[in-house]
């Protein structure tokens, strides 16, 4: 079944941030999500200590749960923060 979702703004960049961390469709997120709400799936969710990544040393478990980041600091107009960098410290 085809359907559309509208999601609150925070919602929409959480299962953005989430499709990009793990590597998944937001589609696969969502019917993931469905499933295990109404009870279809026998698997519980996977914490992050039980990923077979974090298990096997690959990735680090998150150390905080997804939040949105607001800049603290705003540069002034036309300067980017490459800029700031002294010449020896540029990549």
């Amino acid at each position: 079944m085809a359907m559309n979702l509208r999601l609150r703004p925070d919602a929409e960049e959480a299962l953005r941030a989430e499709a990009e961390r793990t590597g998944r469709s937001q589609q696969d997120l969502l019917r993931d999500a469905v499933d295990r709400y109404l009870g279809l799936v026998s698997e519980q969710p996977r914490v992050a200590g039980e990923d077979p990544l974090v298990l096997a040393g690959k990735v680090r478990p998150p150390r905080t749960p997804y939040r949105k980041v607001v800049p603290e600091k705003k540069l002034e107009g036309g300067v980017d923060s490459l800029e700031l960098l002294d010449r020896n410290d540029r990549v």
